[in-house]
């Protein structure tokens, strides 16, 4: 690979992590063509785009962002590595477990996954990664929390209106 081949991949690595919050970093050594080209199209049909690239490129353009923020990401950089992209953070660690069960396999093995400026390490952070809930679900989350308490409030208000017409009805007819 000569150094202009090396620059125009460091670019697109550059590109790639500025344009994502999110990406997984996989050890794919052991799989065959055919299981990467069906790792590859389960990428595609969750719209997570899957590179892979040498691990000191990928260290180059991640020093060349942000050398601190990433700093945790490079102890993982060894054998075969894929970058798996996603603008949804669990969307990775979800096709990365479906692949080891449909293919009853210990690979692609999990090495970091840098989550909106966390580090997760390690391939038991694989369940935990599958179970993170997006900041839109969250946020869904929190508003129906809020709105709980005023419908509970509305309820009860609605509530004493329809007790204080059966009273009335009630005195009415008492003294009918």
């Amino acid at each position: 690979m000569t150094k202009e081949q090396k620059n125009e991949v460091i670019e697109v690595l550059k590109g790639k992590f500025s344009q994502y919050n999110n990406f997984y970093v996989a050890d794919t050594e052991s799989l065959s063509v055919a299981q990467v080209g069906k790792l590859r199209r389960a990428c595609f049909n969750k719209n997570v785009e899957m590179k892979v690239a040498k691990n000191t490129l990928i260290k180059k353009a991640l020093e060349a962002i942000d050398n601190e923020k990433y700093s945790g990401v490079y102890d993982s950089l060894h054998k075969v590595t894929a970058l798996m992209f996603s603008d949804n953070a669990k969307e990775p660690a979800i096709i990365i477990s479906t692949f080891r069960k449909e293919n009853k396999g210990e690979k692609p093995v999990l090495k970091a996954a840098f989550i909106d400026g966390s580090i997760y390490s390690g391939d038991d952070q694989l369940k935990a990664l599958t179970t993170l809930k997006s900041k839109n679900d969250l946020i869904g989350e929190v508003i129906g929390l809020l709105q709980s308490p005023a419908k509970n409030v509305i309820s009860a208000l609605n509530a004493g209106n329809k007790l204080a017409s059966l009273i009335k009805a009630l005195e009415a007819k008492a003294k009918a």
